[in-house]
């Protein structure tokens, strides 16, 4: 069975490839498929978007579909960035960008609390099979600490570890990682499917 990643981020494919080793489906992605369109995330909740890039390239391909969306939502930005994450920055921003920026707007903040989550969507063609998430509480640091990860995994200091993302092996990191959490809870979904 394929099972089509709707992404081209290649850190969020190796990623989710590493959560789902030992389940038996065959990972694809977006970014091997030129011809997949880009989708347009316009919905104004994290939810909203994984469901409309799981549905939209489900229509597209005619495969089984996953997609997910994470948000960095960020208590004295009243959760902004949130579902602009990527494009925090701007519409072409950078990683480095939007931490820089981020870094900016939380110049001289006392409350710096934050959390990530990631939303997944299963979707095939006209149909929505399920949706999944997970949720990590951290706060945002001063400055960058760590060079490992990728986004914001610099500035964001895990609660349950007292580590940023970016000092954490990629290993530490699935264990408690809003994506690894919505990847573990995700697992029942398609393990669920691929027995029907």
């Amino acid at each position: 069975m394929k099972l089509m990643i709707a992404s081209k981020n290649k850190h969020k494919i190796e990623e989710i490839a590493e959560l789902l080793q030992d389940i038996d489906v065959e990972l694809i992605s977006a970014a091997d498929f030129p011809e997949i369109p880009d989708v347009i995330e316009d919905k104004d909740t994290i939810e909203g978007n994984a469901i409309k890039k799981a549905t939209e390239i489900a229509n597209f391909t005619g495969m089984l579909t996953m997609a997910d969306d994470t948000g960095l939502f960020v208590n004295a930005l009243n959760g902004a960035p949130g579902v602009y994450s990527a494009r925090y920055a701007g519409e072409n921003a950078t990683y480095k960008d939007n931490r820089v920026k981020m870094l900016s707007e939380m110049k001289d903040i006392s409350d710096r609390s934050a959390y990530f989550m990631t939303v997944i969507a299963l979707a095939i063609p006209n149909k929505l099979i399920g949706i999944s998430e997970g949720k990590v509480m951290g706060e945002i640091t001063e400055k960058e600490i760590g060079t490992e990860g990728f986004g914001y995994d610099p500035i964001f200091l895990a609660k349950e570890t007292g580590k940023t993302f970016g000092e954490m092996s990629s290993e530490e990191k699935h264990k408690i990682s809003h994506r690894g959490r919505a990847l573990q809870n995700f697992r029942p979904i398609l393990k669920k499917y691929l027995q029907l």
